[in-house]
């Protein structure tokens, strides 16, 4: 029986096969379009290989795409009819089942089996790496840190995959606020495989949340040839830009970089690249800043993909696009097909209690705020605020929604609460152009002039090391 690199058992799985899933494993690692040939040329060199099956399977769901993970369910179902439990190995009955539980919606569950893999087969490059990714795509900060953390020790140094494993950890380190050692860690990672754009978005996450955005913007610039384009992560890599841009002031920076690379005539219009367009425009209408015609483009696209419900992080989105395009109806529609969804599916399901518990308050929150209704909104997101890891993404990208009950307690003029909020905010990141300015608003509206004087100045030249950072060559 034929082995992986580390040694692993692969029932039918021929040497080719092999040797074309190490190549997928090297493309998943590292976000590379070419996984997907790699992984056909799995099967096609051995079309019943146990292994080649799950990485298919994976690969349908990673992109939290509904229309793939139905093919992907088909696909694997039929090959589950022509294999046996006992013609696998251990580990790869886990990786079916784990495989089997999230293409049924279960993707909790799926974690948790690939978590049992990592325990008991620490070198499994693809139970780590999708375990990885449901811990992000379930917002789970300790799991993310933990399921790479409990490995990384039965990796040798000079493994080629112990620099993304690295990078991985770094990711989890950073979302659970261990903001020095995940830099210096995704540092390292990057060091090794300097094309990790996993590794590199790890450290420009801990730019993000330690507010030290003038030094993310120098990083980004710096390794611009190993992470721009070229790879599935390069447009969420901008996204980051342009929040860095964005404290910074400069709103044309922002704008182009959007028309540029996060939505244009040439997108692909997937789910991830939508709702990182949304989550920016989102931004920018908090901050009144107008962003034109986008919005229509935005909403256009969303609406044209016809989604059902799949995964709330994207509805949330979705909803963003309508309500910043004025297309309240659609957003309504929306949640009404959500909350229809929820009476009628069983426990179970993730995507279930992430619609009903967080996603659907936080889409009417959106809708609220849209027509005005700030208290509304207030009273919506203050419940759901410390559950919004919940329905899955990082802290920066949840950050929009927090932006959100804030600028709706500044709107309702509840200063109480919106003072609690300020000071949150500032305790965590005191530089951050965008609280300060915050802080000023809420000091003129409560007669504190002085203390809104000193508000901007801080604001201001926070951003101008910003913009000194943007001008460098």
């Amino acid at each position: 029986m034929a082995a992986d690199r580390h040694g692993h058992p692969m029932s039918r799985t021929g040497p080719d096969a092999v040797d074309h899933y190490e190549q997928a494993l090297e493309h998943l690692l590292f976000f590379r379009a070419e996984v997907a040939d790699a992984s056909r040329q799995v099967l096609a060199a051995a079309p019943r290989s146990v292994m080649g099956n799950v990485l298919a399977a994976h690969l349908g769901l990673l992109g939290t795409e509904e229309k793939d993970a139905a093919d992907a369910r088909g696909a694997f179902e039929r090959f589950n009819e022509h294999v046996h439990r006992g013609e696998m190995t251990p580990r790869e009955r886990m990786h079916v089942a784990a495989a089997t539980s999230w293409l049924r919606g279960d993707i909790h569950r799926a974690g948790r089996v690939l978590g049992e893999i990592s325990v008991a087969y620490p070198h499994d490059v693809l139970a780590l790496a999708v375990g990885h990714q449901i811990d992000f795509f379930t917002g789970d900060a300790p799991r993310l840190r933990d399921r790479v953390g409990g490995a990384l020790s039965a990796w040798d140094e000079s493994d080629p995959y112990y620099g993304p494993v690295l990078g991985m950890y770094a990711f989890g380190l950073q979302e659970s606020g261990h903001y020095e050692k995940a830099r210096d860690t995704g540092i390292e990672a990057v060091e090794r495989r300097p094309r990790d754009v996993w590794a590199i978005h790890a450290v420009v996450h801990t730019y993000e949340m330690q507010g030290r955005f003038a030094d993310g913007i120098r990083y980004l610039d710096a390794r611009a040839d190993d992470w721009a384009a070229g790879n599935y992560l390069n447009v969420h890599n901008w996204w980051h830009y342009c929040l860095y841009a964005l404290e910074a002031g400069d709103l044309p920076r922002v704008l182009k970089i959007y028309d540029a690379a996060l939505h244009h005539a040439g997108s692909t219009d997937t789910a991830m690249e939508l709702l990182d367009a949304a989550a920016l425009l989102w931004r920018l209408h908090l901050a009144g800043q107008d962003a034109g015609a986008r919005w229509q483009r935005l909403a256009d696209a969303w609406a044209a993909r016809h989604d059902g419900a799949y995964y709330a992080f994207n509805d949330v989105h979705a909803v963003m696009a309508y309500v910043g395009a004025d297309r309240t109806a659609e957003a309504e529609r929306l949640v009404r097909d959500r909350e229809a969804y929820v009476a009628r599916s069983g426990a179970g399901l993730s995507n279930h209690a992430m619609t009903a518990d967080v996603g659907l308050p936080v889409c009417r929150a959106l809708i609220a705020y849209g027509q005005h209704g700030y208290d509304r909104a207030v009273d919506l997101l203050l419940p759901v605020r410390h559950r919004l890891g919940e329905y899955g993404g990082s802290h920066a990208q949840r950050d929009a929604v927090h932006k959100t009950l804030l600028e709706s307690a500044l709107r309702a003029g509840r200063h109480d609460l919106a003072r609690t909020l300020l000071s949150e905010r500032i305790q965590l990141r005191p530089v951050c152009p965008y609280n300060w300015l915050a802080q000023a608003r809420l000091a003129e509206e409560t007669g504190q002039h002085a203390q809104a004087a000193v508000a901007r100045a801080k604001a201001a030249g926070q951003a101008a090391e910003g913009a000194v950072a943007l001008a460098s060559p």
